[in-house]
């Protein structure tokens, strides 16, 4: 995969991810959502988790830093994310409200930072090559 790819990819992530927030909030408000807690809360259900776990990615990219990073965070957002929607489809929007606005948030900004690191890293790689 090029540094070019990498980069696409990560992009695309964070606006994807950027989004679940939004759609999080809908759910808290009405109580109800087209994806459930339980697919929420999995990490590889979206079109970046899949990618992250496909073999499309080098063993070596896996190994590295940015990599196990993104990924323990990812898994974070998503675990998160189900648990909002878990509260928000089971009558809790209090609940649900507070994990957004606490925990879920935090993630999505942890998540969002790694992913600007490692595309940075890949932007660098661009650069040198060039």
């Amino acid at each position: 995969m090029s540094d070019q790819q990498l980069t696409a990819q990560i992009d695309a992530a964070i606006g994807a991810h950027g989004l679940w927030k939004m759609r999080l909030r809908t759910a808290v408000r009405s109580g109800k959502c087209d994806v459930s807690a339980h697919d929420a809360g999995c990490d590889d259900k979206c079109k970046f988790g899949q990618w992250l776990y496909s073999s499309s990615l080098s063993p070596a990219l896996k190994n590295g830093v940015p990599y196990q990073v993104v990924r323990r965070l990812h898994a974070e957002f998503h675990r998160t994310a189900g648990d909002v929607l878990a509260d928000a489809l089971g009558g809790r929007p209090v609940q649900a409200e507070a994990t957004l606005e606490g925990p879920f948030t935090e993630r999505s900004e942890k998540l969002v930072r790694a992913l600007m690191k490692w595309k940075g890293e890949a932007q660098a790689g661009i650069r040198r090559a060039a």
